[in-house]
């Protein structure tokens, strides 16, 4: 299809997804109009309009200043929030939908922190530009008739045509600014499917380092999006690859240099991966995704790099390796100021990701079956996915009588569970 039909169908499909949201939109843009403000929709809510999956939660950007915002704003929002007014954002609450209102920004960097000092700008395109790639540095006009004029000075609708993370202004000005942007390059890998370009890519193996001058809470917050994400296999690729794992995921990078004791993957990495890839096929979709149950299986086997063992018969053992990788998954995400509970869930599974294996032969007593349940507690229903997720085997054989045996596993599992909740209720029929 000729990039004009394509550009067509995106602006088609933005078009219909705003729809949804006219009414609002008329009202804000004549509250801004009578102000004598110009008011845009912007960055990620135009690309996703553009996707045909706007969220209730829209960016604007305007001229007016935050008090200006609040005063334009204070009798038509259902509510007002300042908790982002330092950065110029006042935050919107109307009817079911959440939108924030940024001044246009003009920023420059601490060199040594790197975090922003707060300057308000005059102009759409000084704003758009200082904006982490292309397909997020569009605008569309809002006015009182509506979604009103598309802009895009920088070419972001031929990148979103393309899938390709491109910076507005020179990758390295861009990521010098804020290093986290090339993190979020992995993250929007693994959210829209998009690749980096080449130059981009160049930046990013030449400035990973310093990754290491941003907050813990700011790299697990773009982690956990990465994880939660359709692909994040692809966008831990991408971290590995450039060299941005080694400062922020060492050990999942590490794991290229074991080779999995089967000799079925070039390495225990490309394991890794397929196991995270198979876990979120197992997630239940009314549920959402399970960031949990996700970076279990990312680190279920980092600790066998650290385990590895050639033995006389030529293979290769990784003995104990799941008490060892429990202990390292439960140091980074420490590091990275995990919540104690996340950090104990997912050190816990990787522990006991193994366990299974010792139920081969089916002799487990009932006693056995019962302390897999105890230690494994509410994490069960995650433990069952991890385990079947971890079976990567292409031997068809074998990977069936894993899927066998842990489908026992949990048959007597349920018929112990029933057995004891008749036991329990007993008493009370006789």
């Amino acid at each position: 299809m000729p990039d004009a039909a394509q550009d067509a169908e995106l602006l088609t499909a933005a078009a219909v997804a705003l729809n949804q949201y006219a009414p609002m939109l008329r009202e804000l843009g004549s509250a801004f109009d009578a102000a004598g403000h110009d008011i845009y929709l912007v960055g990620g809510s135009v690309r996703d309009a553009l996707l045909g999956r706007l969220s209730p939660d829209l960016d604007f950007t305007t001229d007016a200043r935050p008090e200006q915002v609040q005063q334009i704003l204070r009798r038509w929002a259902d509510s007002l929030w300042d908790t982002g007014i330092e950065f110029g954002t006042v935050g919107v609450g109307k009817d079911d939908q959440r939108l924030e209102i940024t001044t246009f920004r003009a920023d420059t960097y601490d060199q040594v922190s790197r975090n922003p000092e707060v300057r308000f700008g005059d102009r759409l395109e000084d704003d758009l530009v200082r904006r982490d790639f292309t397909v997020n540095a569009m605008a569309v006009r809002v006015t009182p008739a509506g979604p009103g004029e598309f802009l895009d000075p920088l070419d972001g609708l031929a990148a979103l045509r393309e899938r390709v993370l491109d910076t507005p202004a020179a990758p390295e000005v861009s990521f010098g600014d804020d290093p986290l942007r090339m993190l979020r390059a992995a993250r929007f890998v693994a959210q829209l499917g998009f690749t980096v370009a080449p130059r981009v890519r160049t930046a990013i193996e030449e400035m990973a380092p310093q990754l290491g001058r941003i907050t813990a809470e700011r790299v697990a917050a773009e982690l956990d999006k990465l994880l939660l994400g359709p692909d994040p296999a692809a966008g831990i690729d991408l971290l590995v690859q450039t060299g941005m794992g080694d400062v922020v995921l060492p050990e999942v990078g590490g794991m290229q240099m074991a080779i999995d004791e089967h000799h079925q993957h070039k390495d225990v990495y490309q394991h890794s991966l397929t196991v995270l890839r198979q876990a979120i096929e197992l997630e239940d979709p009314e549920q959402g995704p399970d960031v949990v149950l996700r970076w279990a299986a990312l680190l279920h086997d980092i600790g066998k790099p650290a385990t590895r063992r050639h033995e006389a018969n030529g293979g290769v053992s990784f003995h104990h390796h799941e008490v060892v990788g429990a202990k390292m998954a439960r140091k980074r995400l420490r590091a990275l100021k995990y919540s104690k509970q996340t950090v104990d869930d997912v050190s816990q599974l990787v522990s006991l990701h193994l366990r299974f294996h010792g139920y081969g032969d089916r002799k487990w007593t009932d006693s056995a079956v019962r302390r897999y349940v105890t230690d494994a507690g509410p994490l069960l229903p995650r433990l069952h996915k991890l385990v079947r997720a971890d079976c990567t085997t292409r031997n068809a054989r074998r990977a069936a009588r894993l899927r066998a045996n842990y489908d026992d596993l949990e048959r007597r599992i349920n018929e112990l569970a029933a057995r004891e909740d008749l036991e329990r209720v007993r008493p009370d029929l006789d």
